[in-house]
């Protein structure tokens, strides 16, 4: 395998020769790149400029690196508002596509195209609401958590597999903003400069590993995940929301919470940047009824909210009339909090106890993250509902039913099944045990 020192040249140049002289010169660790080597390209917002682009995009060769910036707590969703394209015959590509419109063009011109992403199911969501969806998918943060990477940032693999570092101080910037400042678009260039020479480094090392086919499988898993189902009463994941103790004043909160959702789809802007979630919770729990009530209630600060007052009283009023309150918990598919489980469940709390620790040992054997071993939650549902059978293959059918890859299974059923076979036995010997202690007060019994 090609070594770390190895990448660090640019790309097609030549190892640099020793010169007489310089043998006790310090070779650095990493080189740092400030600026794409091609120089930063003109955005493109127009749609005939976009058509030029996909037909360029569309002859270029191998894969293509793909990269999205968003606007999370400046705007309203999560929709893309740079996109950034690499390939090879092509270089950087960016897109404004609040200008373009639709990226469709663009998906078909990828039309069989391996899409570079680091960290895919952050981008994925973005562009396929644009028109764009991956034939083939390879992630690089994903990868590099296969491979056991400590660090599987785009900046610190990129140094650690290639020797260059990258600036990364424009992340959390507001991408909406228009014209786009130089120094963050050469920040948003500079995402996608690399990602090809990381993906076939990546795709080295985990060959090296053994893990490449596990990667590929996560991989397919990602690019064909169904889209998450729209959250039941995402207003009960109001930060605070332990702080209201009454029904009423929780459908003050749920009104509240739907009125900000509204006005911010409307104005395009993140609802905490029209009220923190601490506001809500503070006016549900006062139900101010003026005004000044409100102004005075914590929070409700500044011009907005002395605006925007009657909407809030609005949703105020209503619950205070209300005949339907909110009940305190609905029915759900998910499953109860862990710390819940010694009452709701102790043999499935007990099953966890067991099990955790091997699965953590399994990956640590493995050099994985343990989520990445296996997710979490189907450690947790296989717990709750284990299979009647403790057989390795119903043990691996359960794992299966629940989601886990091929790869995944593989690996655990075997350390699953026969931890679960020595649970169910000890249960059946405690039974057992208790079947055959004499009844309470039987004066033909043993003596202690």
């Amino acid at each position: 395998m090609t070594s770390p020192a190895d990448r660090r040249s640019a790309p097609d140049e030549p190892s640099t020769p020793v010169v007489a002289g310089f043998e006790d010169y310090e070779i650095p660790d990493s080189v740092h790149l400030a600026a794409p080597f091609d120089g930063i390209p003109p955005v493109i917002d127009t749609v005939a400029g976009l058509e030029r682009a996909a037909a360029a995009v569309a002859a270029g060769s191998g894969p293509a690196a793909i990269d999205t910036e968003r606007a999370s707590g400046f705007r309203y969703g999560q929709r893309a508002f740079l996109v950034q394209l690499r390939r090879e015959g092509v270089g950087t590509v960016l897109i404004d596509p609040e200008a373009t419109g639709s990226l469709a063009v663009l998906g078909e011109a990828l039309s069989g195209v391996e899409w570079v992403l680091h960290a895919a199911t952050q981008d994925l969501p973005s562009l396929r609401a644009l028109g764009m969806e991956p034939d083939r998918l390879f992630d690089t943060e994903l990868g590099g958590r296969i491979a056991g990477l400590r660090r599987v940032g785009l900046a610190a693999e990129t140094e650690e597999l290639l020797g260059y570092t990258l600036a990364k101080e424009h992340s959390a910037v507001d991408w909406s903003k228009r014209p786009l400042p130089r120094d963050w678009l050469n920040y948003a260039a500079l995402d996608v400069e690399m990602l090809i020479q990381l993906r076939w480094a990546m795709e080295e090392l985990l060959r090296e590993k053994g893990k490449l086919e596990w990667a590929l499988q996560e991989f397919e898993a990602v690019r064909t995940a169904e889209p998450a189902p729209p959250r039941q009463d995402p207003w009960r994941r109001t930060s605070g929301i332990n702080k209201v103790k009454g029904r009423r004043q929780l459908t003050a909160l749920r009104g509240l919470w739907e009125e900000r959702e509204r006005l911010a789809q409307h104005k395009d802007v993140a609802p905490g940047r029209l009220l923190p979630d601490a506001a809500l919770v503070a006016a549900a729990t006062a139900m101010p009824r003026t005004v000044p009530q409100l102004i005075a209630t914590p929070g409700f600060h500044g011009r907005l909210a002395a605006r925007e007052a009657p909407r809030w009283l609005r949703a105020i009023a209503e619950a205070r009339t209300a005949t339907e309150l909110v009940p305190f918990t609905v029915k759900s598919d998910a499953l109860p909090p862990v710390k819940a489980w010694e009452v709701k469940r102790p043999e499935a709390a007990a099953r966890l106890r067991a099990l955790k620790p091997l699965v953590a040992e399994l990956a640590e054997a493995h050099e994985l993250p343990t989520e990445n071993l296996i997710t979490p939650e189907h450690l947790r549902r296989f717990c709750w509902q284990p299979p009647k059978s403790t057989t390795d293959q119903a043990v691996a059918d359960r794992l299966r039913d629940l989601g886990a890859r091929r790869w995944q299974v593989e690996l655990t059923a075997p350390v699953l099944g026969p931890a679960w076979r020595e649970l169910r036995a000890r249960k059946r010997a405690a039974r057992q045990v208790e079947r055959d202690q004499p009844p309470a007060g039987d004066e033909d019994a043993p003596a202690a």
